[in-house]
């Protein structure tokens, strides 16, 4: 009896035959068909991650294009970091103003730190950060180079930071300057005994926004978050050794001291509200979702999706048959 004989097929032939389409499973990219034009479903359900749902990274981080801080702070967040710094510091005038009983402890921290807790030369070194003449250039290379990366980058309004920064620093003078003179508090004992007008200290406050400010200036200029640490840290460090430089020399009172970085971080605060809160606001959905949405576009591109799905042209990918074993790499990804 003999067999009907089959066809052998050979490899190349079985690579060349075109796979056959399966209704519902392979018809996605196939134009005309039931769920057409969605590349993540062949059968017409709705995808797990919807292009408008995908996340783009998040809207206004440091270090992209354009560089921005970060989120702007929310009012309420915002007024509690104002209020406090400025209730400590109306506190601390109430007791120098009416020689309260804090001026009491204040007398007894300085008779233990004065001329014993540093060495002198490195005291005066620490006091000297508050010069007008080393912390101001430090200050306006910061304010030169923010403006400038700013500026090359497009942003709106990019002289806004470096001007904020500058009006904060012109305030420290207009602010110490008037309550020196109305509370005249006497110089404690040392090199500057007799004089008065000492509260609170002005070296303290130029060190504490100019170092400040360089530093919130600097922030959206560094990418790689060690560096905005180096930045914080490096200004905190600055702003904190100037104040026992200056009471260790016997130049000012602990409290005066104390009462200038109240000053600073309410100046702070404000500074970084007026020039980046402003800011983020000013760009809307322009800047801030466009910077967001490129590193969000970059970072997808191996996630299975075709940028354009089905609005490929005839015979372009988005119109090839697909077999349904290809996975969602094989069929649009890159």
């Amino acid at each position: 009896m003999r067999e009907t004989p089959r066809s052998q097929g050979t490899a190349s032939d079985a690579r060349s035959a075109l796979p056959r389409l399966r209704p519902g499973c392979a018809l996605a990219h196939t134009t005309g068909a039931p769920g057409s034009g969605n590349p993540h479903r062949s059968d017409g359900r709705p995808p797990q991650t919807p292009r408008g749902a995908r996340f783009t990274g998040q809207r206004g981080r440091p270090g992209i294009t354009p560089p921005v801080p970060g989120r702007p702070a929310s009012l309420p967040a915002l007024a509690c970091t104002l209020a406090a710094p400025v209730a400590l510091l109306a506190l601390l005038t109430w007791q120098v103003a009416a020689h309260g009983a804090l001026l009491r402890l204040d007398a007894r921290l300085d008779h233990v730190l004065l001329g014993r807790a540093l060495p002198g030369p490195l005291a005066e070194l620490l006091a000297d950060l508050g010069n007008m003449t080393v912390a101001l250039p430090v200050l306006l290379a910061a304010a030169a180079y923010a403006g400038w990366r700013a500026r090359a980058a497009g942003l709106p309004r990019w002289w806004l930071p470096p001007l904020a920064a500058a009006v904060a620093m012109a305030l420290v003078p207009a602010l110490v300057g008037p309550l020196q003179a109305v509370l005249a508090r006497p110089a404690p004992p040392g090199p500057l005994a007799g004089g008065t007008g000492f509260y609170p200290s002005g070296h303290a406050a130029t060190a504490a926004v100019a170092y400040g400010a360089a530093a919130l200036l600097l922030l959206p200029c560094a990418a790689a978050p060690y560096a905005r640490r180096l930045l914080i840290t490096a200004a905190l460090v600055l702003i904190l050794a100037t104040g026992p430089g200056l009471v260790v020399r016997g130049y000012h009172w602990p409290l005066d001291v104390l009462a200038s970085w109240a000053l600073s971080t309410a100046l702070l605060t404000a500074l970084y509200a007026a020039a980046y809160g402003i800011r983020r606001r000013g760009t809307g959905d322009g800047d801030g979702d466009s910077a967001g949405s490129g590193i969000g576009d970059g970072a997808s591109g191996g996630s299975g999706d075709r940028p354009g799905g089905s609005d490929d042209g005839p015979g372009g990918p988005g119109n090839r048959p697909v077999d349904s074993n290809d996975g969602p790499g094989d069929s649009g990804g890159h």
